[in-house]
């Protein structure tokens, strides 16, 4: 089984963008996962291919029509892939979600643009409403990258060892430590000494201390959540 991403947009030329380059570029040159690309507007039947109308009970912008999205998504064959939206008022991406869906089919992507869809066709066609961040951009394309990107990497044999995506941050809901290389001295300061040592046991006891610390500075959130889990372990 291959993940499949299939991406619903207005814009398929924008693809596979940053997901053709570097690991996850040869990754899919080599197979290993498989892009495909939907172009919304070949479903429209209005003139100039109009895909969207003006908002009911008025404000600005356009609206995405429901008849046109649904073709679109009808025109795709499912397999058991979640069917995703890209809106700024779904429910926040994480780790985990990411997690259970890079151990499938794939996804399929649903990509906005203007004002957003429909609210019918988000419900008739039972799509998932995901975000990827408490800010608004001008459609769902960058979105939908990093959301396959963050899958696509961790499928076996993409990255290379899997090890390297198992301390990364979310992973076990902390951040991850901060991290170091040559030179020795830059700029005066040094790298921490527990790091040279060669004593593995301190070295992790080093990288849990910094990554507890890190997500209680800078995620309260992540940190509440870890320190229930945790409790909940011991």
């Amino acid at each position: 089984m291959t993940f499949t991403a299939t991406v619903l947009t207005l814009y398929p030329e924008a693809f596979p963008g940053a997901l053709g380059v570097s690991l996850i570029g040869t990754a899919l040159k080599e197979g290993k996962w498989a892009l495909e690309t939907v172009d919304i507007r070949a479903f429209s039947r209005h003139k100039h291919a109009s895909v969207d109308d003006t908002p009911a009970g008025g404000g600005p912008g356009m609206v995405l029509r429901p008849d046109v999205i649904a073709e679109a998504v009808d025109s795709v064959e499912r397999k058991a892939r979640p069917l995703i939206c890209l809106t700024p008022r779904g429910k926040p991406l994480t780790q985990g979600m990411v997690r259970e869906w890079a151990e499938g089919p794939g996804v399929i992507l649903v990509c906005g643009r203007f004002e957003g869809f429909d609210q019918r066709v988000i419900e008739a066609r039972g799509m998932e409403e995901v975000s990827v961040g408490d800010a608004v951009l001008a459609g769902g394309e960058i979105p939908a990258q990093y959301l396959i990107e963050a899958c696509v990497r961790l499928i076996p044999g993409v990255l290379g060892k899997m090890a390297s995506t198992q301390e990364e941050s979310f992973e076990g809901d902390l951040l991850e430590y901060p991290q170091y290389t040559r030179p020795r001295v830059w700029e005066g300061q040094e790298i921490p000494e527990v790091l040279l040592g060669g004593d593995h046991g301190k070295v992790a006891h080093w990288r849990r201390e910094q990554a507890e610390q890190a997500t209680k500075d800078r995620r309260p959130d992540l940190w509440e959540r870890y320190q229930r889990r945790d409790g909940e372990t011991r």
